[in-house]
């Protein structure tokens, strides 16, 4: 009795587990990481567009509601390399025409920005968008190649000091390496202003 009792709950506990939807588990981990990349892909999306980051880039920098008509004059001054009253009636038409029907409602349906078809302001989620917002100076070398390089000299340095290449009658070992780490100190501090002042929004003009 006892034993058919176990053998009849075995079934029934193995009838439920048949009944479960297969793969559920991995069906919503998966679902998960396709949200984050459609996440990921919006922002890219969203910042792929010169118009669009040179829009966010005056909004930033004024901290408040912006007229359409203000940002439209800025955006194709900046594009057209002018000045704000260099600009013909066309050049402003063109841009905020663009800017009203496009790029201002996709960043706004995007929760990136308040539009309401004459004054655009940034919202909380554009804090979002920081980590994308880094730029590379032209004519100037990413700094992951700079810190490789970095990490090369310092290499040679420390290879030349353990067999014995490099002179240490007037520069210690311990003066040698000091020298590597502020070598690297003055490097990381150099990056870190250098990112703070390229973010969109803390130029005068856009990176």
């Amino acid at each position: 009795m006892y034993r058919s009792t176990i053998q009849s709950e075995k079934r029934e506990i193995w009838m439920a587990i048949e009944q479960q939807p297969s793969g559920g588990s991995s069906d919503a981990i998966a679902d998960d990481t396709d949200s984050d990349s459609v996440d990921r892909g919006e922002i890219f999306d969203l910042l792929s567009n010169q118009r669009r980051r040179y829009a966010i880039h005056h909004c930033k920098r004024e901290d408040g509601p912006v007229e359409l008509g203000d940002l439209a004059e800025h955006v194709a001054a900046w594009e057209l390399d002018k000045e704000v009253e260099e600009l013909t009636s066309a050049e402003r038409k063109r841009v905020y025409t663009s800017l009203q029907q496009t790029h201002l409602p996709t960043l706004d349906r995007a929760g990136m920005v308040d539009f309401d078809d004459r004054t655009v302001e940034l919202t909380d989620n554009i804090s979002e968008l920081e980590i994308y917002l880094d730029v590379v100076p032209k004519n100037s070398i990413p700094w992951s190649t700079y810190y490789l390089g970095l990490a090369a000299l310092a290499s040679i340095v420390i290879a030349g000091l353990w067999l014995e290449w490099i002179p240490t009658e007037t520069v210690p070992e311990l003066g040698w390496a000091t020298l590597v780490v502020a070598l690297f100190a003055a490097s990381a501090i150099a990056h870190t202003v250098q990112s703070r002042q390229l973010r969109l929004g803390k130029m005068d003009k856009p990176p």
